[in-house]
């Protein structure tokens, strides 16, 4: 069984406890391709819990992403190199007159990839137009092995990867 696989909903919440511990502690991190400071804000972990507004992501998934959060910092601070972007325009939930409202902006979604600890995890920083760049997730990179069903974040084998 690997690490990243849901155990049992005890396990779940006190990951997901200490998760929301560091994450809090997280702030900002400085990224050398930008230049400039990444937010660790509400926006990125609440992006972990839920896939949209309403619908919240498996306990499964949650759990994957929660255990890879870690080496997002990192991920970020080490990136010198930038693995993909994406621009789309979005309705985006903006702050005007006093109010929450959809608004059509420009959001451009970054890529950064990376092995750390013999794990591969994609980072995804998003940005909308006017606004800062933020962390939005993780991702784990896992293909599934045949005999016993469970996802593998990596090869111990460089020539089977």
């Amino acid at each position: 069984m690997g690490k990243f696989n849901f155990k049992d909903e005890i396990d779940f919440e006190s990951t997901k406890n200490a998760v929301e511990t560091f994450y809090s502690t997280v702030g900002q991190i400085y990224c050398p391709y930008f230049k400039e400071k990444i937010a660790f804000n509400a926006k990125g972990l609440r992006h972990l819990k839920f896939k949209s507004d309403q619908v919240a992501r498996t306990q499964e998934d949650q759990y994957a992403r929660l255990k890879l959060l870690k080496f997002a910092p990192t991920i970020i601070q080490d990136s010198k190199t930038l693995q993909g972007i994406c621009e789309i325009q979005r309705f985006e939930m903006q702050n005007m007159n006093s109010r929450w409202d959809k608004v059509l902006k420009l959001v451009t979604y970054y890529e950064f990839v990376a092995v750390i600890e013999n794990i591969r995890a994609k980072v995804i920083v998003k940005m909308i137009s006017g606004g800062q760049r933020h962390f939005l997730s993780i991702i784990p990179y896992w293909r599934i092995d045949k005999t016993n069903s469970k996802r593998i974040l990596h090869n111990l084998s460089q020539e089977a990867d």
